[in-house]
């Protein structure tokens, strides 16, 4: 059909008019792909934004309703509609709040961060803006974080690795590990850059967060931002390297050293996480720098030079409840890459992040409820310890536990020396092995191996608990029993900052 207007009348006209057909028509199959045919509705667009904050993907969201109606032919919509739907939802939101004002982003997230706060006020959140008022660094932690920081945060990992969203901002998360040796997340930063300006105020808005309580411990890779900064907000928590970011860097720097057979990495990896002595350390650190001809290789000697962050005889006395890597923060890392992508907007981005700790905390209840389920594995039933250690321990921190008491069956007293107070006695494997040194207190009944494991992982090594067996200590003294690896853990008061 063609129609003129006629601007003197300003009159439409029939011009021409084609009665037959002038295209294809449709068969009954594709009626529904018609543009005429398809809508999303307000129910289906309901069900799809559930969908989508459960981490379905569009084609799995638009297939499990094609299930649902009978076939896809009975939906309404195509793909392609369910896209535009949600992109265009998204659009408005961050256009107009909730209460139908103006935001852009930036105002969206603050929007996001009220509703949390009104839902519990102990959640927290702060924004750092830069000079023309723009955001630049954003931190956030919600209470069910303050709450696991209280028990469990004498052991820090952060990690930055992981970047986010479309402007590839740094993701920064603040993680431990819980009773049952479990990723828990502390807190989480968004990083506009990682300088040391930026880093200072994330680590002091964590502090902030966590009413000033700093950990004993917190472990990160080699970035001198970071180092730098952390030596300023939390100077007496020792920083740790992780091990993992070491051995990659390693790689990275003495590849080109490798040959077919060569004993480059084991020694590296022994100095790293085999001796126990000092003497030792650097005796075979001298003879690998020698023997492979690194004496000019800068970034040994740099590494060399903070030893006393990464190798296993200078950190035996530091307690790290076991963790040598942020591991913890990169497997958390893998989790995030599952449920979120490059084309989020910030408020998408919190509502999936929430969804990876909610993920993390169902499965400490699983734990939970099969620690009060299941009974304990107790191999010798008639060991009062071990029975003892059973109904003390969460079941993961009991099997570690448990294998250092069947290591103590192994360990022979090679001599032992009294003293008024103290009895030193030498231990050894009986098939050979390190020799240790126990010196046990007859006053207070305490003990001490030269092996440190109980300073640094909390649990009584097999040494230890040969000398108990000896001077007749039947229980675990309740000095030795650390309160975070025990089934109630989190037994105790809270506060927020503000009491």
């Amino acid at each position: 059909m063609v129609i003129v207007l006629f601007r003197g009348t300003m009159k439409y006209r029939v011009h021409d008019l084609v009665l037959e057909h002038n295209h294809e028509l449709h068969i009954a199959q594709c009626a529904h792909m018609m543009p005429s045919q398809r809508k999303v509705s307000e129910t289906q667009g309901f069900q799809a934004e559930i969908s989508e904050d459960a981490g379905l993907s569009l084609k799995q969201s638009h297939e499990l309703m094609g299930k649902e109606a009978g076939g896809m032919g009975n939906v309404g919509y195509t793909r392609e509609d369910l896209k535009r739907y949600l992109r265009t939802r998204r659009e408005r939101s961050l256009k107009y709040g909730e209460a139908g004002l103006k935001y852009g982003e930036a105002g969206s997230m603050l929007n996001y961060f009220q509703e949390q706060t009104l839902e519990n006020p102990s959640f927290f959140h702060a924004v750092q803006l830069d000079c023309e008022e723009q955001i630049t660094n954003i931190f956030w932690a919600d209470a069910g974080m303050l709450i696991d920081y209280k028990f469990f945060g004498d052991v820090v990992t952060f990690d930055t690795t992981y970047k986010t969203n479309k402007e590839y901002r740094p993701l920064g998360v603040f993680v431990g590990f819980n009773q049952h040796r479990q990723i828990v997340i502390f807190g989480a930063a968004l990083m506009y850059d990682e300088t040391i300006d930026s880093f200072k105020w994330v680590f002091g808005t964590f502090l902030e967060a966590m009413c000033g309580k700093r950990p004993s411990t917190i472990l990160t890779d080699q970035d001198h931002a970071m180092a730098a900064a952390l030596s300023v907000v939390m100077p007496e928590t020792f920083h740790g390297l992780c091990t993992f970011h070491i051995r990659r860097n390693f790689m990275k720097h003495l590849g080109n050293h490798y040959k077919e057979n060569s004993d480059l990495p084991y020694m590296f990896g022994a100095c790293m996480y085999e001796f126990e002595e000092v003497e030792q350390f650097n005796r075979v650190w001298e003879a690998m720098v020698k023997k492979h001809n690194l004496e000019n290789n800068e970034w040994l000697s740099g590494l060399y030079r903070i030893r006393d962050k990464w190798a296993r005889c200078m950190m035996k006395e530091r307690w790290t409840a076991g963790m040598r890597s942020t591991q913890l923060s990169e497997s958390l890392n893998a989790a995030i890459k599952n449920h979120l992508k490059l084309d989020h907007d910030l408020v998408q981005f919190f509502r999936h992040f929430n969804r990876v700790v909610d993920e993390k905390r169902h499965n400490e209840l699983i734990a939970e409820y099969e620690m009060r389920q299941k009974l304990p594995m107790v191999g010798l039933r008639q060991t009062p310890m071990l029975v003892h250690a059973s109904e003390t321990y969460s079941p993961t921190v009991f099997v570690a536990f448990q294998n250092e008491y069947g290591e103590s069956t192994a360990m022979v007293i090679l001599r032992q020396q009294d003293a008024a107070m103290f009895v030193e006695f030498a231990v050894m494997r009986y098939d050979g092995g390190p020799e240790r040194t126990v010196v046990f207190n007859r006053n207070d009944l305490s003990v001490r191996c030269s092996c440190k494991k109980y300073e640094n992982e909390g649990i009584l090594c097999g040494h230890a608990l040969k000398v108990f067996d000896t001077v007749g200590i039947k229980i675990i003294p309740p000095e030795y029993i650390k309160r975070r690896w025990t089934k109630r853990a989190r037994a105790g008061d809270c506060f927020d900052r503000r009491g």
